[in-house]
């Protein structure tokens, strides 16, 4: 990531339920902090999207894996078990 004090990373993320399988002790013993909020997908899609499309960000870096929707069942599987370095699938029609 870029020094610049203006640069920023975005994920958005919508709430998933419940999830039991987070280590709060491990993350007790090692001071961590947790900030967690829901992210307006809506309000920053069209902002994102023209500045992909300007060539003024690039989330190329995180699409490892490129494939047909006929092969979503092995893309999951890739993913699911962390294959490959596998972290993101474009599918494609």
């Amino acid at each position: 990531m870029s020094a610049d004090p203006t640069a920023f990373c975005m994920i958005p993320g919508v709430y998933s339920g419940l999830i039991d399988k987070l280590p709060f002790g491990m993350a007790m013993n090692k001071g961590l902090t947790f900030r967690m909020g829901q992210t307006d997908v809506k309000r920053w899609t069209d902002d994102l999207r023209r500045r992909i499309e300007d060539g003024e960000l690039d989330p190329s870096f995180v699409v490892i894996h490129t494939a047909e929707l006929e092969a979503v069942p092995d893309m999951y599987r890739l993913f699911r078990d962390k294959q490959d370095s596998c972290i993101k699938v474009v599918l494609k029609p």
